[in-house]
């Protein structure tokens, strides 16, 4: 069951992200601008943001093997409709359709996952989830991109469609039909509705910083470190596997140290960014500091999510769902923040902004520690 959860999380990560590396050959097939190509990235984003809550309340008594099998059709649909669109604009509706299903279904996936173990590996399991998550941007998105320009933009769109697939058909088997309060991880370990507030705010601040940067490291790698375009490509592969390398080990740790582990991830975020902004103009410097933002980035969405099936103040899945919101809040925040001081500024200035927000996420984790001391 576990597995049949990770592939779902994998094609859900992996639609979402593939028209990154497809903007010309949809641009081109559909004759419309790259910018418009691009709505099909940060609409998705706006999308789950705004909608995860709500869906999280209106699907709250609606037993989990029910929801999961209807957001995996969703996925299988929309996947398909995207593949065969013969117009922007259908495109765009099938990625939001998509969108609509991503946003409920990170909240409802970890309560029914974790919900599977025992408490004391729980830490392990959200790790592992997290993993197939990064997998999506280590080989789902490379993989689908190499795909479409061998073939058609269409092919590798609609690899989720099947993928979904394989899930829905063995979640629809083998999970159990239970009332949503009833299960074992509905609810949080230990609430603490200060803690989660701190939580959601650090989360999105963290966001948003990490996304003023990275949107346009593309730009930085070329404009201020002086790679050729062909290094940034392959520096691109060694940022997907510092995120997948902290994620995996962030999941071993979780269980042992979940709050420490939370404001490790921050802080080497911002250490991160704020080092490619001093020394970004030195490429040595730029690779280890953009290896250590790399190795940052998965492992701070993964503890914030962790840290909501503990301290969440009431139900997990609506927990959950607010801290996926405020996340997506923050990535539409951050590479708005970031386009804004382009227009300002060079490019160094959103890696400054960035990380001195990322900053600001750790010094509200660490002041929440020593307030809990006194």
């Amino acid at each position: 069951m576990l597995v049949a959860l990770m592939l779902a999380a994998f094609a859900f990560n992996t639609a979402e992200n593939l028209p990154v590396g497809l903007l010309e050959l949809i641009s081109e097939s559909l004759r419309v601008s790259l910018s418009a190509v691009g709505l099909l990235v940060t609409g998705y984003g706006v999308t789950v943001a705004v909608v995860s809550v709500p869906l999280a309340h209106v699907t709250r008594a609606v037993p989990r093997r029910h929801v999961l099998t209807g957001l995996l059709a969703a996925l299988v649909v929309s996947s398909l409709v995207a593949a065969l669109a013969a117009s922007y604009w259908l495109l765009l509706v099938a990625r939001l359709l998509t969108a609509l299903a991503q946003a409920l279904f990170w909240a409802v996936m970890g309560p029914v996952a974790v919900g599977l173990f025992a408490p004391k590996v729980r830490g392990r399991v959200v790790g592992a989830l997290s993993v197939a998550g990064s997998l999506a941007l280590v080989l789902g998105v490379p993989a689908g991109t190499w795909l479409g320009q061998q073939s058609d933009w269409r092919v590798p769109i609609a690899m989720p469609a099947a993928l979904g697939l394989i899930s829905l058909v063995t979640i629809a088997v083998l999970l159990p039909t239970s009332r949503p309060e009833e299960e074992p991880a509905a609810y949080g370990t230990s609430p603490d509705a200060r803690r989660f507030a701190m939580v959601l705010v650090a989360g999105a601040l963290s966001a948003t910083g990490a996304f003023a940067g990275y949107t346009y490291i593309v730009k930085f790698l070329g404009d201020v470190s002086g790679f050729s375009p062909g290094t940034v490509s392959a520096l691109f592969v060694a940022f997907g596997v510092a995120c997948l390398a902290g994620v995996s080990i962030t999941g071993a740790l979780l269980d042992r140290f979940p709050q420490a582990a939370l404001t490790t991830a921050v802080a080497t975020q911002a250490v991160g960014m704020l080092g490619l902004y001093a020394a970004g103009t030195h490429p040595v410097a730029a690779v280890v500091f953009l290896v250590l933002m790399g190795g940052a980035l998965g492992p701070v969405f993964m503890t914030t999510q962790n840290a909501m099936l503990h301290c969440a103040p009431g139900r997990t899945d609506s927990a959950l769902a607010a801290n996926s919101g405020s996340y997506n809040a923050g990535i539409a925040a951050g590479a708005a923040l970031g386009g804004l001081i382009l227009t300002l500024a060079d490019v160094r200035g959103a890696f400054l902004a960035g990380g001195l927000l990322t900053f600001g996420a750790c010094a509200v984790l660490l002041g929440r520690r020593v307030s809990a001391r006194q």
